[in-house]
């Protein structure tokens, strides 16, 4: 049995189909009901509550391991959730932690983050830790915009971040809970080419064959918006990363490639996958 915690979001769905697909028993966790692939199991659980996972992880070889966003609030404490992976018997932890981690280790949230690593490589657990930088899916953020108006509105319009498909990301955490030779990796994760928001607009511009304008927002006025669905300070650590991106967080990795044999998929591929969201 392997238990996918957020199964229900961008990374998690596809990790949760590509195991079930290759025969394995999978859980499926998830805050609220769900719909999940056939043959996979769903059980609600509140991550910030571990003890609370404890009837997912009966039974469970590996856990896939991505926090919610209360858990990176100061205060938190996700190490608790890979003791209780421990008491129910897992013998495999992989970890979506963040480049952050390597690129920016002093800020808020990137200190924790390296803690609940360190925890994880200490705990007696087989693990791998999985780093991506920014996410394609972030775009989400403008679909309301788009739909709307035909507009992206964001900050820094002309600062790039080779940004990853989550798809990516799922699978190669697929590959790392199936395959024993990535036990004890550490793997960045980013896509094939950096892409500023205005490239990114002009991508969704031609998924959906229409013109698509960008409005560059303050980072004031970005802040306050992504506050309203996440902590202050990952906020605030995402737009230092956005904003002035340093030479190690331009860097187009090889990881993906080397795990999964192929190159990282374009932020085009996932806008065109994606294109009915901003329709």
């Amino acid at each position: 049995m392997i238990v996918v915690t957020r199964a229900t979001g961008n990374i998690g769905r596809p990790l949760t189909r590509a195991l079930a697909e290759a025969g394995e028993q999978v859980t499926a966790v998830s805050r609220h009901p769900a719909a999940v692939p056939d043959g996979v199991r769903h059980r609600v659980a509140d991550l910030a509550e571990p003890a609370g996972l404890r009837p997912a992880l009966a039974g469970a070889k590996s856990l896939f391991l991505l926090l919610s966003g209360d858990l990176h609030a100061v205060g938190a404490h996700p190490a608790d959730i890979v003791a209780e992976a421990v008491d129910s018997g897992v013998r495999r932890i992989v970890l979506l932690s963040t480049l952050g981690v390597v690129t920016r280790p002093f800020g808020t949230t990137r200190i924790a983050m390296r803690e609940l690593e360190d925890t994880v490589r200490e705990s007696g657990l087989e693990w791998a830790v999985l780093r991506p930088g920014g996410f394609a899916s972030n775009a989400l953020w403008w679909a309301e915009s788009v739909r709307a108006r035909r507009v992206v509105a964001a900050p820094f319009g002309d600062v790039g971040v080779p940004v990853i498909d989550p798809a990516d990301i799922a699978a190669v955490a697929a590959a790392c809970l199936l395959e024993d030779r990535h036990t004890g990796g550490a793997y960045e994760l980013t896509g094939p080419e950096v892409i500023t928001p205005r490239g990114q607009t002009e991508a969704l511009a031609a998924a959906l064959g229409e013109a698509v304008a960008f409005h560059e927002l303050t980072r004031d006025e970005a802040r306050a918006a992504m506050a309203r669905n996440m902590p202050a300070e990952l906020a605030d650590d995402t737009l230092d990363i956005v904003g002035n991106p340093s030479p190690a967080e331009l860097r187009v990795s090889p990881d993906v490639e080397r795990v999964l044999g192929r190159a990282p998929r374009p932020f085009a591929d996932w806008a065109a996958r994606n294109v009915d969201a901003f329709r």
